[in-house]
C-alpha cells in the first residue's frame, strides 16, 4: 500500500514526540550525580565512534573532509563535555547568601533539535549532550540530505545512554525526514523549546512556530588584518580557519579587510600558504556559481577549491588551498561579499582602522549582523575600540574566527550554536549551553519591610524654604469675590 511521505513523516514526528514526553518526565526525577553519569557515558560514546561519523558524514552528503568533521566530532564529545560536566543542573544551582535568594532548576521539558547538513553529526553529538545535562528530551529532525548519518549519531548516543540509566525515548531522530514532519515537530504541542541549526528559512520557521526558539543566524565573518598584527600567524591561522572543512563552520571567515600598508605582504603570505589570487575573468566565473536561485549553491558548500574551479571552468593548481577574489562593493549583487561556505574569500583594502571598521560593519550588515567579526592586531587600545563599534556578538582577536567563535581557541564557552542577538533576530547573543535549556526558580527570602509612605501635601503653590501659610482670613476673601462678582455684574 503507498504512504504518503509527508503524512508518514509527520506521524513519525509525533509518535517520536510521545516517546519524548513521558521520558523526559522519568529524566526529570534524576540526581545531579545520575544526569551526570549518563552524560559522560553519552561523551565517551560519541569519542569512540567520531571517526566512523565523520565518515559517514561526508559519504552521505559530499560535505568537507573526514579529519575535520571527526576534529568537529571530537570537540562536540570533548570540549563541549568538558566545560558542561560541572554545572549544576539539577535542584539549587546557586546561593546569594548576602541577599538570601537560591536559584532551582527544572527542565524545559522536550526540546527539537534541528540539524544542518552541514555538520550533521557533530551538532547531534553537541545538542544532545547539552539536552540530557539539563534533563530535557531531544527529538532531532535531520536534514533529509544528512538523515541516514544525523540517525547515527543519534542512535549511538540514545545507546550510550540507556546503558547508563536513561529512559527508551530520551533521544530519537526521525528516520525519514520532510518538510512536513520539520514543521510538525516544532509546532506541535508536546515540544517545550526549539533549538535550531540550519538554513535561514528553516531558522525563520523555528521562530514563527509560536514556540521558545534558539536560532543562528548567517556569519558573514569579516576580519581585519591591522598593520600591527604578526603577519605571519595571522595569516596561517585565516587559512587554517578557513580551509577547515572546507568552510562548513558558520563561524569561518568570509572576507579579509586588511590596512593598505601591509596589502602586499598579506597577499604574499597568503599566497605561500597555497592562496590562489582570482584575476577579473576568473572571478566572474566563480561568482557566477556562488548561488543558485535566491539561496546559495548546494553544489559549493564544503568543496575543495579544485571541485569549485572545475565547475566555474577555471583550472587552479592541485596544491591550491583557499580561493581569493579582491573586491571593493559591498551587497547581494556581489556574490563575493557574502557567505559562501566554501574555501572562497573576499579581500577588501582599506586606508586605516575607521574605514576597516565601516567596511566590517558593512559586511556584518548584508549577511552576518549578530554573528562574528575578527581582528588580528597587537594594539590592545585599537582592539577593545574595534569590538566596541562592531554588531558582531563574538569579536575573535588573534585567533582563526572558525575556531575561536566556537569557543575551541578562545575562552568563549564551547558550543556549536552560536546566538546573534537582536542584531540577527535571535533571543540570544550567547554560545549556547544547557544553561540555555533550564527554567530558573527563584527562592527569595524576606530580607526588608515595605514601608507605607505618607503622601506628599499638595498646597498647589510651589514649595519654597520660605513659604507659609497666607495671613488673610476667610471673611476677608469672600468680600473680595463678593466685589469681583459685582464688577462683572452678577449678583
Amino acid at each position: 500500500m503507498y504512504l504518503d511521505t509527508d503524512l508518514e513523516s509527520i506521524q513519525e514526528a509525533r509518535e517520536n514526540l510521545k516517546l519524548a514526553k513521558a521520558a523526559q518526565k522519568a529524566m526529570a526525577n534524576m540526581t545531579q550525580e545520575r544526569v551526570d553519569q549518563i552524560v559522560h557515558c553519552m561523551a565517551q560514546a560519541a569519542m569512540r565512534e567520531a571517526g566512523r561519523l565523520a565518515a559517514m558524514a561526508v559519504d552521505e552528503t559530499g560535505f568537507g573532509k573526514m579529519e575535520d568533521k571527526m576534529t568537529k566530532n571530537l570537540f562536540s564529545a570533548k570540549d563541549v563535555y568538558e566545560s558542561i560536566k560541572d554545572k549544576k543542573t539539577v535542584g539549587i544551582i546557586s546561593r546569594d547568601n548576602e541577599k538570601k535568594v537560591l536559584e532551582a532548576a527544572e527542565p524545559v521539558g522536550v526540546v527539537a533539535g534541528i540539524i544542518p547538513s552541514t555538520n550533521p553529526t557533530s551538532t547531534v553529538i553537541f545538542k544532545a549532550l547539552i539536552a540530557i545535562k539539563s534533563r530535557n528530551a531531544i527529538v532531532f529532525s535531520p536534514h533529509p540530505s544528512a538523515a541516514k548519518c544525523t540517525n547515527e549519531a543519534a542512535n549511538i548516543l540514545m545507546e550510550a545512554a540507556k546503558k547508563a540509566g536513561a529512559p527508551d525515548g530520551i533521544i530519537t531522530c526521525i528516520k525519514k525526514p520532510t518538510l512536513a514532519s520539520a514543521q510538525e515537530l516544532m509546532k506541535h504541542k508536546d515540544t517545550d523549546l526549539i533549538l535550531a541549526t540550519g538554513g535561514p528559512g528553516m531558522v525563520k520557521t523555528a521562530y514563527s512556530s509560536g514556540k521558545p526558539a534558539y536560532g543562528v543566524g548567517s556569519g558573514n565573518v569579516p576580519v581585519y588584518i591591522h598593520s600591527s598584527a604578526n603577519l605571519a600567524r595571522a595569516v596561517s591561522q585565516i587559512v587554517h580557519s578557513k580551509t577547515f572543512d572546507y568552510g562548513t563552520i558558520c563561524a569561518s571567515e568570509q572576507a579579509l579587510v586588511v590596512d593598505k600598508a601591509i596589502k602586499n605582504k598579506v597577499k604574499s603570505a597568503l599566497e605561500q600558504q597555497g592562496a590562489y589570487f582570482l584575476d577579473d575573468y576568473e572571478k566572474q566565473r566563480v561568482e557566477a556559481i556562488i548561488f543558485r536561485g535566491s539561496g546559495l549553491n548546494p553544489e559549493i558548500v564544503g568543496r575543495s577549491p579544485r571541485d569549485i574551479a572545475k565547475i566555474a571552468g577555471i583550472i587552479v593548481s592541485e596544491d591550491t588551498r583557499l580561493l581569493v577574489a579582491e573586491e571593493t562593493n559591498i551587497g547581494k549583487e556581489h556574490p563575493i561579499s557574502l557567505e559562501k561556505l566554501s574555501p572562497i574569500l573576499a579581500f577588501y583594502t582599506v586606508a586605516n582602522e575607521e574605514e576597516a571598521g565601516k567596511v566590517c560593519n558593512e559586511l556584518l550588515e548584508i549577511g552576518g549582523l549578530g554573528h562574528t567579526v575578527g581582528i588580528h592586531c597587537e594594539d590592545q587600545q585599537l582592539i577593545e575600540s574595534f569590538g566596541i563599534t562592531q554588531k558582531a556578538s563574538r569579536v575573535v582577536v588573534n585567533s582563526g574566527t572558525t575556531f575561536g567563535g566556537i569557543g575551541a581557541t578562545t575562552g568563549i564557552s564551547p558550543s556549536l550554536t552560536l546566538g546573534c542577538g537582536t542584531y540577527g533576530n535571535n533571543i540570544s547573543s550567547d554560545n549556547i549551553g544547557p544553561e540555555h535549556l533550564l527554567n530558573k526558580k527563584r527562592i527569595a527570602f524576606g530580607i526588608r519591610e515595605m514601608k507605607n509612605e505618607a503622601p506628599p501635601r499638595n498646597t498647589g503653590f510651589k514649595e519654597s524654604a520660605s513659604y507659609s501659610e497666607p495671613s488673610v482670613s476667610k471673611a476677608e476673601i469672600m468680600e473680595i469675590v463678593k466685589s469681583v462678582l459685582k464688577e462683572l455684574n452678577f449678583k
